[in-house]
């Protein structure tokens, strides 16, 4: 899918849904949490959000003194409403529309999280381009969270094709300079009470 369609779907499911209105709405977002925890992040730590979205991630980390968050996704319509959500407290985000894959990062981060964003890059070229602003984000001795549908989860969301992970075939698509330190499964629940498989690994970037 080029750079504009993509964009253009998201925008149109952020505009004509509410943010529980998707699937993989999540009213505490544990698992990221836990895992941002677990490697160490302090207040002071720069943290990206990829395909933040409307997610509620955001509203934890500042709940958690988190000082430095910025958030990145495709459609400006799910950060609108993130920062309605947030109120005041929107100002102490950074806020940028972008595609993952085109993005031109101004500095760098010590967590990279990204929660079902990377599995919707079905093309060799836009995997390839987000690798490329991986390596180039992420801090070495960072660490990237990435979640993706594991193997026996859905082969399709929001209408599109996705590619499905395991915690060894995502790091091979992410190359060497990615070493695996943890992974888990989570089972989603989505808000009509069905269940997604997820896996969710942790990648330190050693170089």
């Amino acid at each position: 899918m080029q750079n504009e369609s993509r964009q253009a779907h998201w925008e149109g499911v952020y505009t004509q849904k509410s943010e529980s209105e998707v699937s993989w709405f999540q009213e505490n977002p544990a698992p990221s949490i836990e895992m941002i925890e677990q490697v160490g992040a302090t207040a002071a730590s720069a943290i990206v959000d990829i395909g933040g979205g409307a997610s509620r991630l955001v509203d934890n980390l500042i709940d958690r003194g988190f000082e430095d968050v910025t958030v990145v996704d495709l459609s400006d319509a799910a950060l609108q409403t993130a920062k309605a959500r947030l109120g005041g407290r929107a100002s102490q985000v950074h806020w940028i529309v972008a595609d993952a894959t085109v993005w031109e990062p101004v500095k760098v981060y010590d967590v990279w999280h990204d929660r079902a964003a990377f599995h919707f890059l079905t093309e060799d070229r836009d995997r390839a381009a987000y690798v490329v602003r991986l390596e180039r984000t992420l801090k070495v001795g960072g660490h990237a969270i990435i979640a993706t549908f594991a193997l026996d989860g859905p082969e399709r969301c929001s209408g599109l094709p996705v590619v499905r992970y395991d915690p060894v075939s995502l790091g091979l698509t992410l190359g060497r300079s990615f070493q695996l330190v943890d992974t888990r499964r989570h089972a989603h629940a989505t808000p009509w009470g069905t269940e997604q498989s997820f896996q969710f690994s942790v990648f330190r970037h050693c170089s």
